[in-house]
């Protein structure tokens, strides 16, 4: 099979979906690679390098032309003029961006695989994952940044003082995102409290991962009270393959006092804080009601070195999975059935038909 690696153009995008040494391991299970020119480069792979690996650098029109397009990102408008009857592996999140691109996928009739959707056979999400857990380190140390005085912050350092813990941060979701936000807040000394919705998860989460922070049963009531005099709020709640739901309340939010921070981590999937609205690594906060918000959409894009092996360490069983199944046999496969989002012009995922209001072009083709 012909596989493409196009360069990420989304803003602040260093990431790339397959490095030098995932071209040669791809390329001695028989398929061949093309990468586009300098798509490598800002996550400090070179030209060179893929061509030493066997890969052909192309433009990136030649990069889309293939049978398997791989990414990190999903198409922009400027992209869709490359979509045709290829599939593409990448990160979509089609219930939380506008319709334009499931309806340019449907068009052009692309087979679009989600990296968010798969599953693996215990039903985890392998390759969202070690993108979430990315994600959740940097919803932290970006809540402390921008809670310094010179970011319009309300001036309070997260961590210890002389022992004592100054700066109350609220997480909101305890999956890969929440428990690794906890986890860096905990680190820094500040008061940690995560709310959840399994008692017994959270139980042992806090025996076995979480021993400093706090739990407590996600409601409107209680989530009102914790986040009124929380400093950083993350919101961190994942609803596979739909919108998020609105758990932090645009009342919460006025609530919190000036120069607080939310970090909205669920923005890809719409955001799970009312008062959200996506922003790029050039232009990442914005201030509602007095509070800082930062909702970057595509975060681990920051570390595009560490997020690149990381995904691709994901990625890469599923990749030479694809390749050696075909389109053809994607759907008999659960993994493949439950990733596929768009398909032979209908929508496959119902929750993305759903959050789009296109249940009239939705279809189960599993087999």
């Amino acid at each position: 099979m012909r596989i493409g690696i196009p360069k990420e153009i989304k803003d602040q995008e260093g990431r790339v979906a397959m490095t030098p040494a995932g071209v040669q391991f791809v390329r001695e299970q028989g398929h061949n690679v093309v990468v586009e020119t300098d798509a490598g480069v800002a996550a400090g792979f070179t030209n060179r390098q893929y061509q030493a690996a066997g890969a052909q650098l192309v433009t990136t029109a030649e990069a889309w032309a293939v049978d398997l397009v791989v990414k990190v990102k999903e198409p922009l408008p400027a992209e869709y003029q490359y979509l045709g009857n290829q599939m593409v592996f990448t990160f979509f999140h089609l219930a939380g961006v506008t319709p334009t691109l499931t309806e340019a996928l449907l068009t052009k009739g692309t087979t679009a695989i989600a990296y968010e959707t798969l599953e693996d056979g215990n039903g985890r999400l392998p390759i969202l994952a070690p993108m979430s857990a990315i994600a959740g380190n940097m919803a932290t140390l970006m809540g402390a940044y921008y809670l310094a005085r010179f970011n319009h912050g309300k001036g309070l350092q997260l961590g210890k003082v002389l022992g004592k813990r100054h700066g109350k941060v609220v997480v909101v979701g305890d999956g890969v995102v929440g428990q690794h936000a906890a986890q860096v807040a905990c680190g820094m000394g500040a008061e940690v409290w995560v709310a959840g919705i399994d008692p017994d998860f959270m139980a042992n989460l806090k025996t076995n991962v979480l021993p400093e922070a706090n739990f407590f049963l996600s409601t409107p009531d209680s989530l009102a009270r914790h986040i009124a005099d929380a400093d950083l709020a993350v919101g961190a709640v994942l609803c596979r393959g739909a919108l998020a739901p609105k758990i932090i309340t645009e009342a919460m939010v006025q609530s919190m006092g000036a120069g607080s921070v939310v970090v909205d981590v669920s923005i890809d999937q719409g955001g799970c804080i009312a008062t959200s609205k996506p922003t790029s690594h050039s232009n990442p906060v914005f201030i509602e009601h007095g509070v800082v918000h930062y909702c970057v959409t595509n975060m681990p894009g920051a570390y595009p070195r560490t997020a690149t092996v990381a995904l691709e360490d994901a990625t890469l069983p599923y990749i030479i999975g694809i390749a050696a199944k075909g389109k053809e046999g994607l759907m008999s496969d659960p993994c493949f059935a439950k990733a596929v989002n768009v398909m032979d012009g209908k929508i496959t995922c119902k929750a993305v038909a759903e959050a789009l209001g296109m249940m009239d072009v939705w279809v189960d083709l599993r087999i």
